[in-house]
């Protein structure tokens, strides 16, 4: 099994770019800097840093809501990227491919930490922030949107049955 779990921030914005061909496929490359869990007594948090690669539509996810200072969560797999290069020595890496990413923190939060102040994870109301439903897939709002509460999260109304959340 290869799966790693790892919550941190982003270190810079995420630089994309797309493959060429018919169909192209969208690539975003970024980092993220993770606390370590121990430190040494009197010691700052010490902070480990990891290349991350994100493919297709998690790529388009990453371009379009993630920037230097946002918090997330994200699930993948370690891969090896070993090379040689122009001097021809054998240079090894490793670099972590996103398979899931979520928003580790709240829209105010974030923007009280000095982080992105995008969205906050999946919104059907065609507002800005987080995943966009397709179209096609969104049902039309049956009434006007909730009000947001404090921290950044939304009341779901009594009368939304709990089937219809996108998160079940």
């Amino acid at each position: 099994m290869n799966k790693v779990i790892l919550m941190g921030r982003l270190t810079r914005e995420p630089e994309i770019r797309y493959s060429g061909g018919d169909n192209s496929l969208a690539i975003a490359r970024y980092s993220i800097a993770v606390d370590r869990r121990f430190r040494r007594q009197g010691d700052q948090t010490d902070a480990d840093f990891f290349n991350c690669t994100a493919f297709g539509k998690l790529a388009e996810f990453v371009e379009r809501y993630l920037h230097q200072g946002t918090k997330i969560v994200m699930t993948g797999r370690i891969q090896n990227d070993n090379y040689t290069n122009r001097e021809g020595q054998r240079v090894f890496s490793v670099q972590i491919i996103a398979e899931e990413i979520e928003f580790a923190e709240s829209k105010n939060a974030q923007a009280n930490a000095g982080g992105y102040t995008g969205g906050n994870g999946y919104n059907g109301n065609n507002q800005p922030g987080g995943y966009q439903a397709p179209a096609q897939n969104r049902p039309a709002p049956a009434q006007a949107a909730p009000a947001p509460m404090d921290g950044g999260f939304m009341n779901i109304p009594d009368s939304v049955d709990d089937e219809d959340l996108p998160f079940n």
